[in-house]
């Protein structure tokens, strides 16, 4: 075997693994203090110091670990519920808690009877997820003396928060301190929770409010895949940062001191949370803040939580603080809307975009644009592609006038070969000759190519990440492009009988739908355009090669597999056509005869 056929068979041979691992790594379709209290000091800060730094410091336990696990009185504990368009839940009234919400939008399949998407959930249920609110003392004031996890709040006025009806929760200390909480909503995932409080007292008091956001282990329902994020989100003065679950599990915490090894003081704005695969949960205090994120061992519970500025609070006078919490969907134009009109600093960046970030923020503008237009996310993936290649299409033809031109320079070429013969050097001399007389780059058929691996990545992050192809159809059987296709050729596609293996089964990358047959197929015409190498190894890997992407790429997204159909199709008529002007025509249904031919013959 030459050198040429063992660099092709050991390219091939990588280029199988790198699919392979892809497959792997990115599979288609995790007085005592406030117990609640994070991190502070008990001392009075310096006025002529910023606010989030404290001047002096005492060991003063600061945030312990979370209290004992729910009762049935807590089960039991009133509420107060809240219903929008968009979202319904309650708030628990021991604590002020709130941690019971769904989304009316969003259901948690396509099957009959499916129930609505849960983000926030209480002590007691599955994966126990809320948000908590309160005060730290700094001077003039105990830690008793203020409201904690399990104060009971009492409602004034309304007794049910909607859109038009914020509610205002109270309690009186009894000791000349009275605590109100105003919780409103928006049209859309965005509360805004103001805490306040009326000193009554002889005495001037300085407290710090915080917020904090706590989650009972790790979700049962965590994807684990390598190309999304899930765990800690924070944003500190335009900075994003992102730690997974099992990063928060290393932070060197002491359970009874609760010092997080994730402290950062924020000057002007940010925001700080936890964020799912579509859903997420995040506190945006309004200005400076400390945010912090903790792992609390003892109880496998993750926190993270903002401290606000102190508040000097005189005799007879009364003050507050305000904080905001989104907690919903990751829509595109959501969060954008937070961003660019509620000045929640670069929100958008909450999904997560990746490394191709600069490529996948516009394709995605791009596909959201077409689908407000076409009102269907399969037929504008379609149209996307379709963009995509009459932008490349100058770099395309050139890449295809190169190939017909390196196929008139085939009888030189191999006038060369004849001459050289075993000597290599004179042979690869004369080609470069021949290359510059002719004005031939043989490498510029590999652009398109290369150009085309991060533009798939990068649609495969767009259709995996983003909530507007989540259920998303197309046509008949395909109801969800973030899915795989659920058609299977074992049941003949429906006509046998029983369902379709289920795609966490063995069977799974056997069971193609229709989807990724097309796929084979289109890539096995692209290849009938040029007749199949001389060469017997080279003609064995292209004939194997379309069918091992079939099955490969058979479990990716349908929104992906779409993508990849169309891209073939256009590029086999745009090469067609190329190839016909200049003056040569491909032979499409002689080169499958001459493949089927050839495929008999080494069968006798």
């Amino acid at each position: 075997m030459d050198d040429q056929n063992k660099n092709l068979i050991l390219a091939t041979v990588l280029s199988f693994i790198v699919i392979v691992a892809w497959f792997i790594f990115f599979p288609p379709p995790e007085a005592t203090q406030d117990p609640n209290a994070p991190e502070t000091t008990q001392q009075a800060e310096n006025a002529e110091a910023a606010p989030m730094t404290p001047q002096t410091s005492q060991d003063t336990a600061g945030a312990t670990a979370p209290t004992a696990p729910v009762t049935d009185a807590e089960e039991d504990a009133p509420r107060l519920t809240f219903d929008t368009a968009r979202i319904d839940g309650s708030i628990n009234l021991r604590g002020g808690k709130i941690d019971d919400l769904s989304l009316k939008d969003y259901m948690t399949s396509l099957e009959p009877g499916a129930t609505e998407v849960t983000v926030l959930r209480p002590e007691g249920a599955r994966d126990p997820f809320y948000a908590l609110y309160g005060w730290i003392p700094v001077s003039g004031v105990d830690a008793g003396a203020l409201p904690g996890e399990d104060t009971i709040w009492t409602p004034r006025g309304n007794t049910t928060l909607t859109t038009d009806t914020p509610v205002t929760l109270t309690w009186d200390n009894g000791s000349g301190l009275i605590f109100t909480r105003e919780i409103s909503v928006d049209e859309d995932y965005m509360f805004t929770v103001t805490q306040g409080v009326e000193n009554t007292t002889d005495n001037a008091i300085s407290l710090r409010p915080y917020a904090l956001l706590r989650r009972h282990g790790i979700p049962s329902d965590l994807k684990k895949f390598f190309v999304l994020h899930e765990g800690l989100i924070r944003m500190s003065d335009g900075e994003l940062e992102e730690q997974s679950y099992g990063n928060i599990e290393d932070y060197d915490i002491d359970d009874r001191e609760g010092v997080p090894a994730e402290r950062l003081e924020v000057a002007e704005s940010g925001w700080i949370g936890f964020t799912d695969h579509y859903w997420m949960s995040t506190i945006i205090p309004d200005g400076s803040f400390r945010s912090t994120a903790k792992y609390f061992p003892s109880r496998a519970i993750f926190q993270t939580d903002a401290v606000l500025p102190t508040l000097d609070v005189a005799p007879g006078a009364s003050a507050s603080s305000e904080t905001r919490l989104f907690a919903g969907a990751k829509e595109w134009t959501t969060i954008r809307h937070y961003e660019n009109d509620e000045g929640v600093t670069r929100f958008v960046d909450a999904i997560d975009w990746g490394w191709f970030f600069f490529l996948t923020k516009p394709i995605f503008a791009v596909l959201h644009w077409l689908n407000s237009i076409i009102g269907n996310m399969g037929w504008s993936i379609i149209a996307l592609t379709i963009l995509l290649k009459a932008i490349l299409f100058p770099l395309a033809y050139k890449s295809y006038a190169s190939m017909a031109k390196m196929r008139e320079l085939q009888p030189q070429m191999e006038a060369l070969k004849e001459k050289a013969g075993d000597d290599r050097q004179k042979m690869q001399k004369g080609m470069m000759e021949l290359y510059k007389k002719e004005k031939v780059n043989p490498a510029s058929g590999c652009l398109p190519i290369l150009l085309q691996i991060p533009i798939f990545f990068s649609l495969y992050k767009v259709i995996f990440v983003t909530l507007e192809l989540r259920h998303a159809p197309w046509v008949g059987w395909i109801r969800d492009l973030s899915a795989p296709d659920p058609s299977s050729i074992l049941n003949l596609f429906g006509l046998l009988p029983f369902a379709a293996p289920d795609p966490e089964s063995f069977l799974a990358i056997i069971s193609l739908g229709v989807l990724p047959i097309l796929l084979g197929i289109s890539m096995w015409l692209q290849q009938k355009l040029n007749p199949a190498p001389t060469d017997p190894t080279q003609q064995m890997i292209f004939a194997w090669m379309p069918w091992v992407f079939m099955f490969m790429l058979g479990n990716f997204a349908s929104g992906l597999v779409l993508y990849w159909i169309t891209n073939n199709t256009i590029t086999f008529i745009q090469q067609y056509a190329i190839m016909r002007s200049h003056g040569f025509k491909p032979d499409v249904f002689g080169n499958i005869r001459k493949s089927f031919s050839r495929k008999k013959a080494a069968e006798k």
